[in-house]
């Protein structure tokens, strides 16, 4: 008795939730065809009415009513049917026209490394509804053109060369021309920095426990990562070279007697 009760629950919840689900459309749908229905006999009554007293013979009358009224429900459900294609297609289309805008602008090419819709990864595929990507660590992502071309998209590789920025603090005890002298010599330690483009050493401002700098490297698009790393290692061997100290943050932690 218990699991029948249990059952039955279930399927009022299950009953509840498709009538919340479909219930509005199922009612619309309901009121479209009887409205359809009241509309279609009344002009097929008028046609039936108006060919009788124009001399036409009964038969050829009834056929007209008929007619009229069948022809009224076709445009109708003919109607009905297209909205309803209409919704049930939109994103369809909607993905396929991006795909036709982002074929035609060309905000990037297959093998671009870019980043969309908050994922990051080579392009490998512009198909007509999605645009197809792999990661850093290969997965695939699948990502709808419409959602593509209506957000921002940051191409990594578009251009041939790229800047790296490599922030860091040093101690408040430091000297600050020193520390410049440091750092400028690390430019001229990375294979691959490329020396006519503007390469410097900024300083940032002066944090809460460290003065903050960056040391701004550029390259080619192709060596970003290399230079990444290189830089990154030489700014902290060039510093520990110089007994230059790179603070972390410290909590003090005073007790009262």
């Amino acid at each position: 008795m218990g699991e029948e009760l249990g059952n039955a629950a279930e399927w009022g919840k299950l009953a509840m939730k498709y009538a919340i689900q479909y219930g509005p459309t199922l009612v619309g749908a309901i009121a479209f065809i009887f409205v359809a229905w009241i509309a279609a006999g009344w002009a097929g009554s008028i046609l039936k009415t108006g060919m009788r007293r124009a001399g036409f013979d009964e038969t050829l009358s009834g056929f007209g009513g008929k007619g009229a009224k069948f022809f009224v429900l076709l445009v109708a459900f003919l109607g009905g049917a297209t909205v309803a294609i209409g919704l049930a297609f939109q994103g369809t289309l909607s993905n396929f026209a991006a795909g036709i805008m982002l074929l035609f602008f060309r905000p990037f090419k297959v093998g671009d490394y870019i980043k969309v819709a908050d994922e990051d990864g080579f392009v490998s595929e512009l198909g007509v509804f999605t645009t197809l990507m792999n990661t850093l660590d290969h997965r695939r992502v699948i990502i709808p053109n419409s959602n593509v071309f209506g957000t921002k998209i940051q191409n990594y590789t578009a251009n041939d060369k790229r800047r790296v920025d490599i922030d860091v603090g040093t101690e408040y005890s430091a000297d600050l021309d020193t520390t410049r002298k440091v750092l400028e010599g690390v430019i001229d330690k990375i294979p691959g920095a490329l020396n006519d483009s503007g390469n410097m050493v900024f300083l940032k401002c002066l944090g809460a426990s460290s003065v903050d700098w960056q040391v701004r490297v550029w390259c080619k698009t192709s060596d970003y990562w290399s230079v990444w790393q290189a830089t990154t290692r030489e700014v902290k061997v060039s510093l520990d070279a110089a007994n230059i100290g790179i603070p972390f943050p410290q909590m003090g932690v005073h007790q009262k007697s």
